[in-house]
């Protein structure tokens, strides 16, 4: 099987292994960086014209924005622990992290935009929430949702698919600037599975096929969501977590399902 170019690994084991730029994902809106740090060690940087969703996968960190002081967050030590803390951080700032355990950050960003203070989304901001039924059950922690007015184009979730479910199922798209019916947003994946050794499997594809990858995805592996259908498969024995980062033209979430498959919600 060849490579899918819309399935990134991890480019090391420490420090920056994913660093997706709307230049290098070949769109307009969102990034993701993810490092993997020890304890003491330091991460930041400036967000520019952008805003950023720092999220903490697993460990606690000292986190300040602009010089003020957020303190230690993080409590989990896996992603399949609980829900997450972040840190949203506006256009125009400067962030550091300090690592007080290990830690793995997710930075997600996309054009900023408006007067957004930076500000910590603790854990219980919003409520979990699980999606469907039998083998498509699935577990929701919004981390920014687009009715929290919090934000000028970023959308950040996270979800836990249990062993042997579906996930992003039915298939659905958001491919079409054409509100109501549907809005533009570009997504990444972000994969960690339990046990590590676990494997899932990801569709990207269009109703015309134009586009239509499949790919074996591992823990700590990316993916790609430029445009069409998106589901996910996680295997016997493995939980699948995967964090996603949206952004487009409008910070509206509304998909479109896929009509073949349609009959599954009924």
């Amino acid at each position: 099987m060849s490579k899918s170019h819309l399935l990134l690994k991890p480019t090391s084991k420490t420090g920056l292994v994913h660093d997706v730029t709307p230049a290098s994902a070949g769109w307009g809106h969102v990034g993701f960086a993810l490092h993997k740090l020890g304890t003491g060690e330091v991460a930041g940087g400036a967000a520019g014209d952008r805003e950023l969703c720092l999220v903490l996968v697993s460990g606690k960190a000292r986190i300040s924005v602009d010089g003020q002081d957020f303190g230690e967050i993080g409590e989990r030590m896996t992603p399949f622990e609980g829900a997450p803390w972040a840190v949203y951080v506006p256009k125009g700032s400067e962030w550091v992290a300090d690592a007080t355990t290990t830690l793995e950050l997710a930075v997600c960003s996309a054009p900023g935009g408006g007067e957004y203070k930076a500000h910590v989304i603790a854990p219980g901001t919003h409520p979990r929430l699980s999606r469907g039924k039998g083998a498509n059950v699935r577990h929701v922690y919004n981390i920014m949702p687009e009715d929290d007015g919090a934000a000028n184009a970023l959308l950040v979730v996270e979800v836990i698919t249990p062993q042997g479910n579906t996930s992003s199922y039915p298939p659905h798209k958001h491919d079409q600037d054409d509100l109501p019916n549907e809005s533009f947003l570009e997504e990444t994946y972000y994969h960690r599975l339990n046990p590590p050794q676990g494997f899932a499997f990801q569709r990207v594809y269009t109703d015309d096929r134009s586009l239509d990858e499949a790919m074996a995805v591992e823990d700590g592996d990316v993916t790609l969501v430029p445009r069409g259908y998106h589901p996910v498969a996680t295997t016997a024995g493995y939980d699948l977590y995967y964090l996603n980062v949206m952004a487009g033209p409008k910070r509206v979430w509304k998909f479109h399902n896929a009509a073949e498959h349609e009959w599954l919600l009924k």
